[in-house]
């Protein structure tokens, strides 16, 4: 099973943004000594982050959204 894109223009950029603004919390929140808001945030830094390289999302697929258009 292929993963068709279904990410794709302003979405896509909200969601680069969203990760880069979650890699910055949670990197602070590591050194601050918080780990597990650190492990979260990196988590959805990396899950994002995956959406905005390969264009797709399995939520997006599971609701029937398609922001490529």
């Amino acid at each position: 099973m292929a993963l068709e894109p279904n990410v794709g223009g302003r979405d896509r950029l909200a969601r680069a943004a969203l990760a880069a603004l979650l890699t910055v919390v949670a990197l602070r929140s590591l050194r601050g000594g918080n780990r597990t808001v650190g492990l979260v945030a990196g988590l959805g830094a990396l899950g994002l982050g995956f959406n905005v390289t390969t264009c797709f999302c399995g939520l997006n697929r599971l609701l029937g959204v398609d922001t490529t258009k």
